[in-house]
């Protein structure tokens, strides 16, 4: 029989967010890939997880995928987490779950923490309906991605960096318009967690005064 690959979330911020099952998933696997074995080590020593860890990031996955794949075909389960929140969103994971899916191998993707849920629940705009744009191009295609959102409609939501993220309100208040609604969410979970809602405008000018640290989320309202 061929192993199973399971993508298991992990937390954002707060411990307590890990799951029974995404715990038990990892005790009983016989390998764990993680995105950064330093960031996810002390996670695993806290749930008491003792289990080798193996590298696999955005740098190597092209060459890791191959031999995950035959450690499947072989038997093994193999679990992939990432740094935080759930694989293959903004994370390394795709690659991999769509060679397994060429193979014919078992997946099972856990339900648990993902970042930009609770930024678009906490925002109050829209969320029947959103687009995810996880993180914009830094450099080539950013304008043509601006461009493409003006007339959207949907609430979009957007991954981003502190040291980027006045330079990106100050951009979408260009393209979408100052007065368009929005929030920023940082710390997600986290002993500062913050949600800063208003126009990009007003969102603007209040973290020109403060602190920018953290993982951030941005929602912007549709058209």
């Amino acid at each position: 029989m061929s192993g199973k690959l399971y993508l298991v979330p992990t937390p954002i911020g707060n411990l307590e967010d890990m799951s029974f099952r995404a715990v038990r998933i990892l005790k009983e696997v016989d390998l764990i890939l993680a995105e950064d074995t330093r960031t996810s080590a002390p996670l695993l020593k806290h749930f008491g997880i003792d289990k080798k860890l193996y590298s696999h990031h955005q740098h190597n996955e092209h060459k890791s995928v191959t031999e995950v794949i035959r450690f499947l075909k072989e038997g093994k389960q193999i679990a992939l987490i990432s740094d935080a929140g759930t694989p293959a969103i903004s994370d390394p994971g795709f690659l991999l779950v769509r060679e397994a899916i060429r193979n014919n191998l078992p997946i099972d993707c856990l339900p648990g923490a993902t970042a930009f849920v609770p930024a678009l629940v906490n925002s109050g705009l829209a969320a029947d309906r959103f687009t995810f744009e996880g993180f914009l191009p830094v450099k080539k295609g950013r304008q043509t991605r601006m461009k493409e959102l003006v007339n959207e409609n949907r609430t979009m939501i957007f991954y981003e960096s502190p040291h980027r993220l006045l330079k990106t309100l100050e951009e979408f208040a260009q393209y979408f318009g100052a007065e368009r609604q929005a929030s920023v969410s940082r710390e997600l979970t986290k002993l500062f967690e913050e949600t800063v809602r208003g126009s990009l405008k007003e969102i603007k000018i209040h973290f020109e005064t403060h602190t920018l640290k953290g993982e951030i989320v941005i929602c912007v309202a549709g058209k």
